[in-house]
């Protein structure tokens, strides 16, 4: 294989020069920078990536650690990204965990090896100690809330727009509220269960935890929900949901059953994905595309310091509550 030591013999020049024209240095002659390209094609020379990027100390490959790629949470999410890593001449390196930890050590790892210049985790399973120990190693940026933390995050803090829905559901007449979860063990999913807790306390509701589901990630779980919910003597009047696809599901799976909505159950459904626009359903509109975005730029960005960005959301009522 062609280095540029060969190079530089066949063009008649020394190293030093070979290196400029490859890294497109503007001093030096026509006439050398032309006999360099000739003994390029000629040679069919290929630079060593491996080489070019050492050199550089950057690898233009940032990683993306998503439990799975086709929830369309985490599409979204990797579509903002994607957006920005073409903008800015950046490769992403996707790991799917299946919420496995030893995965997401892989990529941690892979950040360590200097096999990429950052890791992006859109929902993490490794604890903080874990993660901490890795920051020496690159920017690593989290989509929860980091605040206190020396890492950067862009984050909705669902503590707040939970309590937000329950209350709104409140003002609607509900006592008798629930919610549908994908992972109870989250961090996010954690804030939410606090503000659930605290909201029950405050208006002194019943604690009723069969009103919370878990393992609502896909549309086909809504039906499983409808099943439960009508198997309660005394079911809930009205359910949070924290996907839109599984709201989607729900509501279908309520239509099959006679079940009314929002007249039976009432439903406020989480993302403001184009399925909830579809079906008219009340929802939580949280910006994916532009959360995603931003999490690029935080991993790209060369400032040492954490950066915190908390993204607003905003209710937009439709015909399910």
């Amino acid at each position: 294989m062609t280095n540029i030591r060969d190079l530089a013999k066949m063009a008649g020049v020394s190293v030093t020069t070979v290196s400029r024209v490859l890294n497109n240095h503007p001093y030096v002659s026509a006439d050398k920078r032309n006999a360099i390209l000739v003994a390029i094609k000629q040679s069919n020379y290929q630079p060593n990536i491996n080489a070019v990027h050492l050199s550089m100390g950057k690898t233009f490959l940032v990683g993306v650690v998503v439990p799975f790629i086709d929830h369309p949470y985490f599409a979204l999410l990797m579509k903002g990204m994607a957006t920005e890593a073409l903008e800015n001449n950046y490769k992403l390196v996707l790991f799917q965990t299946n919420y496995l930890e030893t995965r997401e050590i892989e990529a941690l790892q892979m950040l360590k090896q200097k096999q990429i210049d950052a890791l992006i985790i859109c929902s993490r399973t490794s604890s903080w100690p874990t993660i901490e120990a890795y920051l020496p190693y690159g920017p690593i940026i989290l989509c929860e809330d980091t605040r206190g933390k020396k890492v950067s995050s862009t984050f909705v803090d669902h503590y707040k727009s939970f309590m937000f829905a329950l209350e709104y559901l409140y003002q609607k007449g509900h006592r008798q509220i629930g919610y549908c979860i994908g992972r109870i063990s989250g961090t996010n999913s954690k804030q939410r269960e606090m503000a659930f807790k605290n909201f029950v306390t405050n208006y002194q509701l019943a604690y009723e935890p069969a009103y919370i589901f878990e393992h609502c990630r896909h549309f086909e779980d809504g039906e499983q929900v409808i099943e439960l919910v009508g198997q309660m003597a005394n079911p809930p009047s009205a359910l949070l949901v924290t996907s839109d696809e599984v709201a989607a599901g729900i509501v279908t799976c309520a239509q099959n059953r006679n079940i009314s909505i929002p007249g039976d159950l009432a439903l406020i459904g989480f993302n403001n994905q184009p399925i909830s626009k579809m079906m008219n359903i009340t929802t939580i509109e949280i910006p994916l595309v532009d959360i995603g975005r931003k999490l690029f730029l935080q991993a790209i960005d060369t400032d040492e310091e954490a950066a915190y960005q908390e993204i607003p959301v905003q209710l937009i009522e439709r015909e399910t509550v």
